[in-house]
């Protein structure tokens, strides 16, 4: 019998109650404010502070390529976090999440580029530190990431959207971006 990690999770994320465009945009730059300065500032320079503590081997330090890694991946998931706002009605986070199936912007080319971009700005930041602890605990959150909230992600969104997302995720893969934008003609209701 296999494990099914969406045993642990509730049915399903909390659809975003109507509101404008305005309210999710403020919403979001909460949540991105929250979000990153936690799991991208505070967790990984205590890491990397543990780690120098202990007196462990270091990367060499890359805090030009880790900058620039980080801001492109930055740039790449504000845009995915507008296409939410804008296109799907809601916002990133699970408990205020889209109204509407979202295909549109970078969501076009692959099926969860908030993730992608996310684990991207996880190894600039220790890329930029030259910590292999902060790349190991990226690394262990890509992990989780797929192994239990993509399948419950995935789940919820079949539930909601049916066929126009089953169309949708046969056609874009999850971390491997299309290089011919997805087109919504194909996943549009009749």
């Amino acid at each position: 019998m296999a494990f099914d990690p969406r045993c642990l999770m509730p049915s399903g994320p909390r659809v975003a109650r109507p509101a404008s465009r305005g309210w999710n945009s403020l919403k979001t730059v909460a949540q991105i404010a929250v979000m990153w300065g936690l799991l991208l500032g505070v967790l990984p320079l205590g890491i990397d502070l543990v780690e120098r503590w202990l007196g462990s081997p270091r990367l060499p330090a890359c805090p030009g390529l880790g900058a620039m890694l980080f801001a492109v991946a930055s740039l790449l998931g504000l845009a995915t976090a507008n296409a939410l706002v804008r296109d799907g009605e809601g916002t990133p986070l699970p408990l205020d999440t889209v109204r509407k199936l979202v295909v549109s912007g970078p969501y076009r080319h692959v099926r969860n580029p908030m993730a992608m971009f996310g684990f991207a700005q996880g190894f600039a930041v220790g890329l930029w530190l030259g910590s292999p602890a902060v790349l190991v605990y990226t690394a262990a959150g890509i992990m989780i990431w797929q192994g239990l909230a993509r399948p419950w992600e995935e789940a919820d969104l079949e539930r909601r959207f049916g066929d126009r997302y089953r169309c949708y995720r046969a056609a874009v893969h999850c971390w491997i971006p299309r290089l011919t934008p997805f087109t919504d003609d194909a996943v549009s209701p009749p």
